[in-house]
């Protein structure tokens, strides 16, 4: 299965496990918030933080799933940084009903909308629409960070589409419950009340324009209360549907009004027995290979994943370098796609002499596989099962008999008939995402319903070793131009300080700052973690037609 000798491979599952323990940390770190400061003042006001008020919403705190947890991270430094964006997004189960919740984190800037924290919302209302989970706003926010509102206030993945989504989510008949348990002033007004239900906590303040905005604009004084707090809008305006004491009552009477909530089914049960895989969770380790040149079977690696007895691969002896099974995963039906990081052997067709053999290298999608792959998602797509994408590609095979036997047509098949499923995607990186690989196996540009990731995890348009060279031939170059000579010393300089920079951007961290993926998981909990994102699709629409475009074969 390899070729890996057992002294590098160990080196290889220990580095693996030491990255996994790295990552753990920084979460740790990131889940403060503000810091230990900024939670104090929370509490001296007598609210909750965010995640005291999840846990208390939730009717069991360790199983709720949080997303983009990563956002953010090592950006807006200049600004003092913005841990988790500022807001905290997930799923979890209230009183029987699995939930999105987003919920501002006002040990950060007060809660402030940096630009992350709006993709961070909108995203997390995305992928409650695609499944129809019910959305549950914890509301503690001063509104948009004043010396970023360029890149926060006008587009399409900014401020206003977060109220456009509400609008819409509305309308579909999708549950929308918002809690002012703090401050909600300007347009940020409008997130609760475009919502279904609408509770307040005593000493909260809902309004477009603060005191000090309203005395500079139009002369009037006016305290808070009077101007926007809870009890005005409970008796004058009506703004509100419940006023709650402090965040206890409010969490209670948030568990209540889930309760009564007819629209949604409970949580329940897969529809099949869980059954224990074939091997241990824990042999993840011992058979993936993060080094560069490692290969292992993807199929070994998902036996400890599926649940056992229940793996079927489709059209095995054809087109190895994709691996497509039928599976059940925590008793929950899905498909697979996933790349192979193992040589492979293809037969070609031959004339007297009979068929050839080739070698497909590990990690590369050739035609025949993607050939494979279109028909493996259409049938998929047939039969309603959700499709999970296990990534580790360097991309498409290269060269002149790859061309002439058409991978671009190939290719283009797959990405086609991934691209219009009608049924949950989800995407897991566990090594490289690389290229046009990372499309046709469901990168974030093609909708997927959840993005996950490994800590060993690395997603760039090319390796860094590909690319470095590309890179710093046109650094090189330009400095030519310039007049400066270019010797060994200066030219190694360029190398590395490319390589460092390249390297840094192809870390998932970077991507996962920025919204490309929802949840860096840990490896040996794979199956627990896609479980429940199975679970989350159990009310997927099921009424939309399956068709592609026109397909060139």
């Amino acid at each position: 299965m390899t070729t890996t000798s057992p002294s590098r491979k160990e080196a290889t599952i220990n580095a693996l496990r030491e990255l996994n323990e790295t990552h753990q940390q920084i979460e740790k770190k990131i889940r403060l918030g503000g810091g230990v400061k900024a939670v104090e003042r929370q509490h001296a006001k007598g609210r909750l933080t965010a995640r005291e008020r999840i846990d208390k919403l939730v009717d069991d705190p360790s199983g709720f799933v949080e997303l983009g947890l990563w956002a953010a991270y090592g950006m807006y430094e200049d600004r003092g940084g913005a841990p988790g964006a500022g807001v905290v997004t997930g799923v979890g189960e209230v009183s029987g009903k699995r939930s999105m919740i987003i919920a501002n984190d006002a040990t950060v800037k007060a809660g402030a909308f940096f630009p992350m924290t709006c993709k961070k919302i909108i995203r997390a209302q995305m992928i409650a629409q695609m499944a129809r989970l019910p959305l549950i706003y914890l509301v503690d926010s001063a509104g948009v960070f004043l010396p970023l509102q360029e890149d926060v206030f006008p587009d399409t993945d900014d401020f206003g589409r977060i109220f456009r989504n509400n609008a819409v989510i509305s309308a579909e008949g999708i549950p929308q419950i918002a809690a002012i348990m703090g401050f909600c002033v300007a347009g940020g007004g409008y997130l609760p009340v475009l919502c279904d239900t609408l509770l307040m906590t005593e000493g909260s303040g809902l309004y477009l324009a603060g005191p000090a905005l309203v005395r500079a604009a139009i002369g009037q004084d006016v305290d808070s209360e009077e101007l926007g707090g809870a009890s005005m809008h409970a008796e004058i305006s009506g703004t509100i549907d419940f006023h709650e004491k402090d965040d206890d009552s409010c969490i209670q009477r948030l568990r209540s009004l889930m309760e009564a909530q007819d629209a949604v089914e409970s949580a329940g049960d897969s529809p099949f027995e869980s059954i224990s895989p074939a091997r241990k969770e824990g042999a993840i380790y011992d058979l993936f290979g993060l080094g560069a040149g490692d290969q292992y079977d993807v199929a070994e690696l998902l036996e400890t994943v599926v649940d056992g007895g229940t793996w079927n691969e489709y059209k095995a002896d054809y087109g190895r370098a994709l691996v497509c099974a039928y599976a059940r995963i925590g008793g929950w039906p899905c498909a697979i796609v996933a790349n192979q990081r193992k040589v492979t052997q293809k037969k070609m067709p031959g004339g007297k002499a009979g068929p050839s053999t080739a070698v497909n290298m590990p990690a590369v999608i050739y035609d025949d596989a993607a050939d494979k792959t279109a028909r493996f998602i259409m049938d998929c797509n047939q039969r309603r099962l959700p499709i999970i994408f296990v990534h580790d590609t360097t991309g498409f095979m290269v060269g002149r008999d790859s061309e002439q036997a058409g991978i671009i047509r190939s290719g283009a098949k797959m990405v086609n008939a991934m691209s219009n499923c009608v049924v949950p995607k989800i995407s897991l990186i566990i090594g490289g995402s690389y290229g046009a690989g990372n499309y046709a196996m469901c990168g974030r540009a093609f909708d997927p319903f959840l993005s996950y990731a490994w800590p060993s995890a690395k997603c760039a348009v090319m390796g860094a070793k590909q690319a470095t060279g590309v890179l710093a031939t046109i650094e090189e170059a330009s400095r030519k131009k310039k007049g400066e000579e270019i010797d060994p010393e200066t030219h190694q300089q360029i190398l590395d300080a490319v390589e460092e920079s390249y390297n840094e951007q192809q870390d998932i961290r970077h991507g996962a700052a920025r919204g490309w993926l929802d949840r860096i998981i840990q490896p040996h909990e794979t199956r627990t973690e896609l479980t429940r994102a199975l679970a989350m699709t159990r009310d997927w629409p099921r009424d939309r037609e399956f068709k592609t475009g026109v397909l060139q074969v």
